[in-house]
């Protein structure tokens, strides 16, 4: 394991405030010579740590892109706006991203808002790049304006399963999101425990952006389970996770990645022992990998939050502006998914390939484990 870095409160604090000076800037314009990026994500609420993170990763990447003359000459830049994790929220913000005609639209956080946001960006014909979410819906049918960064939760899913038999835990009970997000994630689990001949002992739901877990908590603990399957976010998830120990549920907890992993650490503490969650990117914790050392060198260079969502963040952010380089001529939309169905290259220890019938970069997974002292180990 490596030696982690964590940031203060005060450091975390002050790149939350950036974000929001990002979401009040104005927009600029393609006559300002700017490549402008659109996202709608969560900067407020339970979720906003996701957000926060990816942007701050993203802004590294473009930072240190743009300092070096952008983009053939053109700087990149990211019009941010908050939706909360809400749908409806989201859909507004993307109504007005298209009517304001920004190049792409990058970096949507979660299945619920992108499956509302996907569509419009498609009737659009406007790319939609590096969603953070492992829906099969939003890769299934293939879109033409979508490409995915990630793995699917199908993929996650299937590995947290491989691992729950290999431990001998075959009583395995979900707890879910009660939404596109949590249904996506507990399909995977499904079709992960019907390839082998098994099924849920039991499941249980909380609402979107909710911390009320005691129903679940309820169900869940006393269901003869001895691991449970988390698909929602940190918050719930810690509170769920509290709840069911003082319930007296001593079985393990498995997450998948979009729980944002050192979230999750930060709000349980000590209690996030033993935890464990699957991972669609490269650790940032550990200097193996090229990616990670060329990630950790930027991201301390501005004293920057290094986690799995702002390393995810700073991927897709690298990812775009390969295919913005490799767009032949003017840069135009259509240029954009030529040159991101062209990208098959090692970005330092993370594939990422694409081709004109596969718009999904990497099936990437692997687990990782909370130490219970604010550090993810792998």
């Amino acid at each position: 394991m490596s030696t982690l870095f964590t940031p203060t409160r005060r450091q975390f604090n002050r790149m939350a405030l950036g974000a929001g000076a990002l979401v009040a800037a104005p927009v600029l314009r393609a006559q300002d010579n700017k490549i402008v990026l659109g996202q709608s994500a969560a900067f407020s609420g339970p979720a906003a740590a996701l957000g926060t993170e990816f942007l701050t990763g993203a802004k590294v990447y473009f930072d240190q892109l743009n300092a070096k003359g952008g983009v053939n000459g053109r700087q990149v830049a990211i019009h941010n706006l908050d939706d909360g994790y809400e749908p409806d929220r989201c859909a507004a913000n993307t109504e007005k991203l298209i009517k304001e005609d920004v190049f792409s639209l990058f970096g949507y956080i979660g299945t619920p808002t992108s499956v509302v946001a996907l569509p419009m960006a498609v009737q659009a014909k406007m790319p939609f790049v590096a969603p953070f979410t492992g829906a099969m819906g939003l890769r299934e049918p293939l879109k033409r304006e979508a490409f995915h960064l990630r793995a699917s939760y199908d993929d996650e899913t299937a590995l947290i399963v491989n691992q729950l038999f290999n431990l001998g835990l075959t009583k395995v009970a979900v707890f879910y999101q009660d939404d596109a997000y949590g249904k996506a994630g507990l399909s995977g689990v499904t079709k992960a425990l019907t390839a082998k001949g098994a099924k849920t002992v039991a499941e249980a739901t909380v609402k979107r952006n909710s911390v009320d877990v005691a129903e679940a908590v309820g169900k869940l603990a006393k269901s003869g389970a001895n691991a449970i399957v988390q698909i929602s976010a940190y918050k719930s998830c810690a509170a769920f996770i509290r709840e069911a120990r003082k319930a007296g549920f001593g079985g393990q907890f498995f997450n998948v990645s979009f729980v944002g992993t050192q979230a999750l650490a930060d709000e349980l503490g000590k209690d996030g022992a033993g935890v464990v969650v699957s991972q669609v990117m490269p650790s940032p914790y550990n200097a193996s990998r090229p990616i990670t050392r060329e990630f950790t060198a930027a991201a301390k260079k501005v004293n920057a939050h290094i986690n799995y969502s702002s390393m995810e963040g700073y991927l897709a952010a690298k990812m775009i502006a390969e295919g913005m380089r490799r767009a032949s001529g003017k840069l135009t939309r259509d240029g954009l998914i030529a040159g991101l169905e062209s990208i098959d290259e090692d970005f330092g220890g993370y594939r990422v390939s694409f081709g004109p019938n596969d718009h999904v970069a990497s099936n990437f997974v692997e687990l990782s484990m909370l130490s219970g002292d604010g550090r993810v180990r792998t």
